[in-house]
């Protein structure tokens, strides 16, 4: 069977086992467009607040290998190790709020979609995940064609973006070279909030429709075949063909346990052929009679001929045998309400047999 034709019986909605076998084993519906846009508002976020409150001191310090060249020593490569380290120190406080932001915000973004968890299903080694053809498929398939027209949006976008923006700021690029020159890390930063402004604007639409799409694709992924959810309901509720013949063993076994008791019986109450109840009354035991067996038809037939073998009294009355078929238990004592009925049959049998 083709992929095609196999996605095509999956006509049925994945079940609550299903889905929770997939969450076990790390199969979550994730959009890999939400972390770079939280990653594009990170930068955001990172350029007005900590990159602009720091720009004006780093380009103060900056500004002195143009304003004071002279204060640096360059005799030796101690000199220039340590001067790189200073530029770089700088640079780091400037850099590092912005890194912890893009972070925070690319985590978040994550952990939004989905609860985190450890899962070893996901790391461990799989020859589909290696296998050429596994890798060709998924390069040229449907997921791949998705991905491929997502690039090519974003390119599209930022190339779109970036021209227009430059366009629009080109005088201002043109006369920062006749400017001071503390003033471009102000025009640089300005350019830059603006580009990823853009940039975060645009995107937002595929974001959205990416994270419909993952949602989408994971349930229609999900999806079972008839012929699984049979298989399924099988597993969870047993096969019924299997509970059928298990019950219909343990009936046999029971019937025969049952059977089994009849000779050790006081009497047998029967309606002439269609019911029959066998009690057994023993002070010692209870205060009141058992039902040992009971059966109707070829069982009701087989409980008199195996009391009569046995020289078991058979008690005919039709209405209190249709009646007590109905109230009493095997292995349980006789309801109140049959006490009387019972009694006089016990008494009968015991002037009887005087």
């Amino acid at each position: 069977m083709s992929d095609t034709d196999d996605k095509d019986s999956k006509t049925e909605a994945p079940s609550e086992k299903k889905v929770r076998d997939a969450l076990e084993k790390g199969n979550i519906p994730f959009s890999r467009e939400a972390p770079l846009f939280a990653s594009i508002l990170g930068i955001l976020i990172g350029l007005a607040f900590a990159v602009r409150s720091n720009t004006k001191t780093l380009t103060e310090k900056l500004s002195l290998f143009i304003n004071r060249p002279q204060d640096f020593r360059l005799e030796t490569g101690a000199d220039a190790a340590n001067l790189i380290q200073a530029v770089a120190i700088e640079v780091g406080q400037c850099l590092i709020p912005v890194i912890v932001i893009l972070a925070a915000c690319s985590l978040s973004a994550s952990i939004l979609q989905n609860v985190p968890s450890v899962v070893a299903e996901r790391i461990r080694p799989q020859w589909n995940r290696v296998s050429p053809v596994g890798g060709w498929k998924r390069i040229f398939g449907r997921q791949g064609l998705v991905e491929f027209l997502k690039s090519l949006f974003k390119f599209g976008t930022m190339t779109l973006v970036s021209i227009l923006l430059l366009r629009s700021e080109q005088y201002k690029v043109l006369n920062a070279m006749f400017s001071d020159p503390s003033l471009l890390p102000e025009l640089m930063l300005t350019m830059a909030m603006r580009l990823v402004s853009a940039i975060a604007i645009a995107t937002i639409v595929l974001v959205a429709a990416d994270l419909l799409w993952a949602r989408f694709k994971w349930h229609s992924d999900l999806k079972m075949t008839k012929q699984e959810v049979k298989e399924e309901y099988k597993q969870m509720e047993g096969d019924p063909m299997v509970k059928a013949r298990m019950r219909s063993l343990a009936q046999d076994r029971s019937r025969k346990r049952m059977l089994a008791a009849v000779p050790k019986a006081t009497f047998v109450i029967a309606n002439p052929t269609h019911y029959a109840i066998a009690l057994r009354y023993e002070r010692s035991e209870a205060s009141a009679p058992i039902v040992v067996a009971k059966g109707q038809d070829l069982i009701a037939l087989k409980i008199r001929e195996i009391a009569e073998k046995n020289g078991v009294p058979v008690i005919e009355d039709k209405p209190l045998a249709r009646s007590m078929y109905n109230h009493v238990e095997v292995d349980r004592m006789i309801p109140p309400d049959f006490y009387k009925a019972v009694a006089q049959i016990l008494f009968y049998i015991l002037t009887r047999s005087k």
